[in-house]
């Protein structure tokens, strides 16, 4: 009989019996109708029994009966106990969906290889060096004539592609007959990367390298098939449509592959476009895009990535040293810390992206949190299965008695061990498949939110059974052993050794405390460090003020500038309106060398800021000395430098009416107010030395400089600065002046963006932390409980002779508190050594403040006092004249 029809019958069960049964009669009733004495057929034919079996052996897999009927044994068991049975359902659930959301958003952004041919033979060039203040920095982009360069000197061995970052532009669909600006993500890319990645287009054609010959000669665009479906709906009629970026016109010519969205994870890119219809590819110094390495097919990749890196080295430090514009105004020293840089190739098959630099420790961190979680449930469950097994052994000598092997109660207990597994499975792929999506929408700002696929692919599934098994062997392995070493002898006479049981479970206790004791000691570190950044005196407000982010195409005049201004100064409900540059804590930063005394430039250098003179009142900064800017006043001439800068370049003087030059031989700044400190462009680093110029500009020949982008800094009567959005954006359209709202915000946004991957992990680690002390709980009242059980007769014969309440609950807790002394303790270790990991990612918080360790002893004393009290109670409720009557 085939396997498979031996698996079909196991799983028949009473029918199958019923069936030989009828067909072992049948047998006897035709030896009897063919003239045999009923008897002498019956006893021909031998035991009913015996055949029976051999039939039911030969059509069924014994093997799987056997799985089967421990499973239904292990649900009736469950059943039995449902409310402990629940608590270790959910609290796997909770385990095994932590662990599954966290490698579905760890393998989505790190891991999962990009759907494009030979993802493994892709790399990434980059160069590493020492940056502005001595510390080793990474820099990922390249000027496009070097590119070129290095693209024709390697081509025998692999391909180079550039590739841009995928950035939020203004585009305007010619096809809509509307001229709404909307944002999309735009890459320039160069015209191999279709054809060296292998991709299809889905509708019409992808871009090649003759659409990539030069300034100007093909602008052509291809739409990802992501935006093509949800901007277009599909619509085919989108081929041969033109698209504004900028001054530019593009003509689509084709959809990407359905699962292609560029290299970039967390960002979909919406519109390709070919490298050279950038401005910047023409310019040596302007390094913009990065640069990919695909091997070609039969290269090694052992033996040929480094005498590739080697020779890529060598066209670099060339480039650099010949390059005539890439160190204009630079000191000899700067030029000899940029030339010592080393060229690195990464692997690059899961794609880059600053998503990926950013979070790639934090969800480290996620993940450990999410297996600490699972380890404690495991250690709660193993503790339920080891007092079930010391209940039960009896029930184990008495199968051994009857025949049972000891591989087969290790079936018996891991059976149930799965069937607790696989209910706590269900619901924990339910918790992963909200909670993975939730966490990626706190990873970025609603205006512009991370982006992966999160499907639940075969790695996932692959994933969450190998987790199975891993929990079952965590929590089942250990119990199944000891409940299958019982000695039958011994344990029908209730010899077995009661203190074995206790020991095993006090060991899970403490390394349940060790881990909880880590998770809270993790949770207080992240949350103190995003208190401690939330907190961070600014020196500015951020109340009620709105940003207008505006470009004026080729640029406009400041005059233009400053009569917006103007108009928007006159709308009911602003307050103020200022005009910057920039703004503070936003995505531009921008430093200038200075020189003092036609000194040569210092080696810190300065950053700095054009603004107009309403701004620092805009924006609540004091002047600590000096005066604001006037009307009048224009850069190069007034400055305004805040304390940091006067300690950095003018230490023990006063400032004023001082001067520096930006950079050796240029025009004078003089100073004329001081500033309080504000942060510039990150809040975890320290402040800057800051210099602020006139937002009107002149020429060489005084003559006014036309400006292309600026922010509009409004403070609003309103509290919510957003509801006055539109009609300011709309006032600046009626004017038709050239100028036009590229992007809204608040000031209030730029600083809590700025605390996204600390809020992020600080969120989680409460919750986890939360789960860590109810597991903890749970776990300490099983096992007090479970020993006050055990030990009620010794409990209630001390009573009977006079041993005092106090003594009780000493013998109750003392050994349990031990084992929370050791856990916590080994905790604290732990703690310290992940400290040292990712140390780095804290925001002025250090392990070893009294307060970071304060926390977690204070929160696992409270849980212990909680769990200990139910046990407790009902050991001083002991009757010992019921235990002496027993007796």
């Amino acid at each position: 009989m085939s396997l498979w029809s031996r698996v079909l019958n196991a799983m028949r069960g009473e029918r199958l019996n019923r069936e030989i049964e009828e067909e072992l009669q049948a047998h006897i009733e035709e030896a009897i109708a063919s003239g045999r004495d009923p008897r002498e057929a019956r006893r021909s034919f031998g035991s009913m029994l015996r055949r029976r079996e051999a039939s039911h052996s030969i059509r069924a897999a014994g093997w799987l009966e056997a799985i089967l009927a421990d499973i239904r044994f292990g649900w009736r068991q469950l059943g039995r106990n449902k409310v402990t049975s629940a608590a270790a359902v959910l609290s796997l659930a909770v385990g095994i969906g932590s662990c599954v959301a966290a490698f579905r958003l760890i393998d989505a952004l790190l891991w999962r290889p990009l759907p494009i041919s030979n993802s493994s033979n892709l790399y990434v060039l980059s160069r590493k060096m020492i940056g502005l203040y001595g510390r080793p920095v990474e820099d990922g982009h390249w000027a496009t004539p070097e590119f070129k360069l290095m693209h024709d000197a390697v081509k025998e061995q692999g391909d180079l592609i550039a590739i841009s970052d995928a950035d939020r532009t203004d585009v305007t669909w010619a096809m809509d007959g509307s001229d709404e600006v909307e944002k999309a993500h735009v890459a320039y890319v160069s015209g191999n990367l279709f054809p060296v990645f292998g991709l299809e287009p889905a509708l019409g054609r992808l871009l090649t390298p003759a659409d990539d010959r030069g300034p100007g000669a093909e602008p052509y665009a291809v739409l990802s098939w992501d935006y093509w479906s949800h901007r277009f709906g599909r619509d085919p009629h989108v081929l041969g449509g033109s698209v504004h970026i900028g001054d530019q016109a593009f003509e689509i010519i084709g959809v990407g592959p359905r699962n292609f969205s560029g290299t970039e994870k967390g960002t979909v890119t919406d519109v390709f476009l070919p490298l050279s219809m950038n401005k910047s590819a023409s310019q040596e110094s302007m390094t913009w895009h990065r640069v990919f390495l695909m091997l070609k097919p039969g290269v090694k990749q052992a033996t040929a990535i480094e005498p590739l890196r080697q020779h890529l080295s060598a066209i670099n430090h060339a480039f650099q040293v010949s390059c005539s514009s890439c160190f204009h105004g630079a000191t000899q020293r700067d030029i000899d810390r940029f030339l010592n840089q080393q060229l690195v190739i990464s692997s690059a098959g899961a794609g880059v992206s600053d998503l990926q630099k950013d979070y790639r420790r934090y969800l480290g961190i996620l993940g450990l949190l999410a297996a600490l979680i699972l380890f404690i449930a495991c250690l709660n469950v193993a503790n339920l299965m080891t007092a079930q097994a010391s209940a039960r052994a009896q029930e184990m000598a008495l199968r051994i008695s009857i025949g049972a092997g000891r591989r087969r109660l290790i079936q018996l207990i891991l059976s149930q061990s799965a069937l607790l597994a696989v209910l706590a499975s269900l619901f924990g792929a339910m918790f992963a498949a909200w909670s993975a999506p939730f966490v990626l929408s706190l990873v970025n700002p609603p205006d512009n939110p991370a982006r992966l696929a999160l499907p639940a692919d075969w790695r996932v599934l692959l994933f969450g059974f190998g987790l199975i098994v891993l929990v079952v062997l965590l929590f089942g392995l250990l119990p199944a052993l000891r409940a299958s070493a019982v000695r039958p002898v011994a344990a029908l006479k209730g010899g077995e050794d009661p203190h074995s049981p206790r020991r095993l479970m006090r060991g899970a206790i403490a390394l349940q405390v060790a881990f909880c004791f880590l998770v809270l000691f993790m949770c207080s570190l992240f949350v103190r460090s995003f208190q401690r950044l939330q907190n961070r005196p600014l020196g500015f407000s951020t109340d009620r003020l709105l940003l207008l982010e505006t470009v004026a195409g080729k640029g406009r005049l400041p005059v233009v500038w400053n009569q917006t201004a103007e108009a928007l100064r006159a709308t009911p409900g602003v307050d103020s309106v200022a005009i910057s540059g920039w703004p503070l804590v936003g995505r531009i930063m921008i430093n200038s060398e200075i020189s003092i005394n036609g000194a040569p430039p210092s080696p810190t250098p300065a950053w700095f800021l054009n603004v107009s003179p309403e701004w620092f009142s805009t924006m609540k900064i004091p002047l600590t000395s000096g005066r604001a800017f006037r009307p009048q006043d224009t850069s190069p001439g007034a400055a305004i430098v805040n304390e940091i800068f006067v300690k950095t370049y003018f230490p023990g003087q006063d400032p004023i009416g001082r001067t520096f030059e930006r950079g050796a031989h240029q025009p004078l700044n003089k100073i004329v107010g001081v500033t309080a400190d504000v942060p510039y462009h990150d809040l975890r680093e320290p402040d800057r030395p800051i210099f602020y110029v006139p937002f009107d500009e002149t020429d060489d020949k005084t003559l006014p400089t036309p400006v292309g982008f600026a922010t509009f800094t409004i403070h609003t009567d309103t509290q919510n600065p957003l509801a006055l959005a539109n009609s300011l954006r709309q006032i600046i359209a009626r004017r038709n002046n050239g100028l036009r709202v590229s992007n809204i915000t608040t000031q209030l946004d730029l600083v809590r963006d700025q605390t996204i991957r600390e809020r992020l992990i600080a969120t989680l680690a409460l919750f986890f932390a939360a789960v860590a002390l109810l597991l903890a709980g749970i776990g300490l009242y099983a096992v007090l409980n479970h020993s006050v059980l055990q030990r009620r007769r010794e409990i209630g014969i001390r009573m009977a002779i006079g041993s005092p309440r106090s003594g009780i609950v000493r013998i109750v807790t003392l050994d349990v508190f031990l084992m929370i002394a050791i856990g916590g303790g080994t905790g604290l270790s732990f703690g310290f050594g992940a400290a040292r990991f990712f140390g780095s990612l804290l925001y002025q918080v250090k392990a070893t403040d009294a307060d970071t360790m304060a926390l977690p002893a204070c929160a696992i004393l409270l849980t212990t006092l909680v769990a200990t009290l139910p046990a407790v109670l009902r050991a001083l409720r002991t009757d010992p004249t019921e235990i002496l009557r027993a007796e």
